[in-house]
């Protein structure tokens, strides 16, 4: 069937952001990306137990990507800072 497996690359995708992995590169475990996708597969089997339509299931999980994502480039800029402020202390 040409259809099968068409929604797993973005349950792939959900779980490894949400596992820490950085979308721009890099960063990232073996063991976060298992646990992104227990936290996914958590997720979309409550979603289906609601009844919730495979459109909102999947913008669901699209939110659920850009709030990492956001959250990813506030620790990285937030760890930027902290670096800069240390090199400006040790020189």
């Amino acid at each position: 069937h040409p259809a099968t497996g068409e929604s797993f690359e973005l349950n792939a995708i959900a779980a490894a952001v949400l596992g820490g992995t950085s979308m721009s590169g890099g960063r990232g475990t073996i063991g976060g990306t298992i646990v992104g996708a227990f936290v996914i597969g958590i997720l979309s089997d409550g979603l289906v137990m609601m009844g919730v339509s495979s459109f909102w299931q999947m913008v669901i999980k699209g939110l659920v990507i850009i709030v990492a994502v956001v959250v990813d480039q506030a620790q990285r800029r937030l760890q930027s800072r902290v670096t800069l402020m240390q090199m400006a202390k040790a020189g």
